[in-house]
């Protein structure tokens, strides 16, 4: 049988007190929607659809270039209602498997399990927690089918007892789910149609329930930022044991925030406090330093990215060593063993193999050759008010401290350019090139003294 996903996306998230609706409120830097997509897509369906409501033209945007029938539940008249609004469009012949938009963390191989037991009945995904407070208790039978869902409200002190809990998640045949919620009323404390009394009346159909029994961490529903920042830990623990099994090796595994896609290679070290953020590849034995933040980058075998730094849209070669405090903004481009110091800043760049920029520089829209030296304190100064202008160093060039190159400009292969020289015509190759004003002296200056009865010496 075919299968369809429905996704319950429609509600407010009121104990989130955000303007953002609750799907789309990030959970390692992905939207908690995004990941409940991505999962869903692992059953190859042939169709999703998402039910959305508050703020649902904000969420459509969101995912305005997905594979995704969209659903609006005007009235939010409970989840029984939502998955309502989606069956029409669904064959009868198709298995549903309903999910919730703030449900993130529920794994594959769980949905896989339960479209494969709902083959024939109804397969539910249960949990059993230490405080089911707030969630419907499972009540089984003497087989250990489940034989109905009670929501707490509704629930006696003994139901209340019951550590098993209902998770949203189901999978039943369109067909019958049709018929099931044809029957569902809103005779309840909350005046709402239930999804989960279609468990009920598919037991009364002779239909049979069989749970699904997943991990407590893996079907957290997020309803405020506690449980967010819970689930933001539990994910990130699940992130690390993966890369952990792969082979790398973890300063702290509690310790590592991953925002997106971290590929690695072999023998790879990262230290605590590493922050990666979008598509992160990283080559065989590099070594990332702590606190550090790499965002959309690649990073060549035998690198080091020393502390406290910034990495983000750019590209570093094998053997290349980077930081301490130093920071690659978009566009910058390092070939082979180029060393990157602390306080260097570059943007926009390419650097060419074995050139050194050791410390306290900025180097924008420029092209360094090979095997430059560029010294302490260097400025480009590609920007004039309007338009960014590149500067060109030839291979072998000598940067001396302190050097001001005014873009655009170029400088020749094997020149060499004096400290404290500001440099705004090309530099022939192979020669010095410097530009200083004469020093003076000035006897008999004195330095001015603040007057009043309350100076002071600072």
């Amino acid at each position: 049988m075919p299968v369809t996903v429905v996704v319950l996306a429609a509600g407010q998230g009121k104990r989130m007190h955000s303007d953002l609706p609750k799907v789309l409120q990030p959970l390692a830097g992905r939207p908690l929607l995004a990941h409940v997509l991505s999962t869903a897509r692992t059953l190859d369906p042939a169709a999703i659809h998402v039910v959305y409501g508050h703020g649902g033209e904000r969420v459509r945007e969101a995912f305005s270039d997905g594979d995704l029938h969209w659903v609006l539940q005007a009235e939010q008249l409970g989840t029984g209602h939502a998955v309502s609004q989606a069956l029409p469009s669904i064959p009868n012949d198709h298995r549903v498997v309903v999910l919730c938009g703030d449900v993130p963390l529920v794994r594959a191989e769980t949905l896989k399990q339960l479209v494969g037991v709902a083959e024939q009945e109804l397969a539910l995904v249960t949990a059993v927690v230490a405080s089911p407070a707030g969630y419907g208790r499972v009540i089984r039978d003497g087989c250990g089918d489940v034989q109905r869902i009670v929501e707490e409200k509704d629930a006696t002190d003994e139901e209340r007892a019951i550590t098993e809990i209902n998770t949203g998640l189901l999978c039943l045949s369109a067909e019958a789910l049709r018929e099931c919620l044809g029957k569902v009323t809103n005779a309840n404390a909350q005046g709402e149609y239930y999804l989960t009394d279609v468990i009920g009346l598919a037991v009364e159909r002779g239909i049979r329930v069989r749970p699904v029994v997943a991990d407590a961490t893996e079907v957290l529903g997020i309803n405020d930022r506690m449980q967010l920042a819970v689930a933001e830990r539990s994910l990130q623990r699940r992130i690390a044991d993966d890369l952990l099994r792969r082979g790398v090796t973890l300063a702290d595994p509690a310790r590592i925030d991953v925002r997106g896609e971290l590929t690695v290679g072999r023998d790879v070290f990262i230290d605590v406090g590493a922050v990666f953020e979008g598509h992160v590849r990283l080559g065989d034995r590099v070594r990332i330093g702590p606190h550090t933040l790499i965002a959309d980058a690649e990073l060549g075998d035998d690198s080091i990215v020393h502390s406290h730094t910034v990495i983000v849209d750019a590209v570093a070669g094998p053997g290349c060593e980077i930081g301490p405090f130093a920071r690659l903004r978009p566009g910058a481009a390092l070939a082979r063993h180029v060393k990157v110091g602390n306080f260097v800043e570059i943007k926009k760049s390419r650097v060419e193999e074995g050139s050194k920029i050791n410390h306290l520089t900025y180097v924008g829209d420029a092209s360094i050759g090979a095997d430059v030296n560029v010294g302490a304190g260097t400025i480009t100064c590609n920007y004039d008010g309007v338009n960014k202008h590149r500067t060109v160093i030839g291979a072998g060039a000598f940067i001396g401290s302190g050097v001001m190159l005014i873009a655009p400009v170029e400088v020749g292969a094997g020149a060499t350019i004096g400290a404290g020289s500001a440099i705004g015509r090309d530099a022939p190759p192979g020669k010095l090139t410097l530009e200083r004003s004469k020093q003076v002296t000035v006897d008999g200056w004195q330095r001015p003294k603040k007057q009043g009865p309350n100076k002071t010496d600072k």
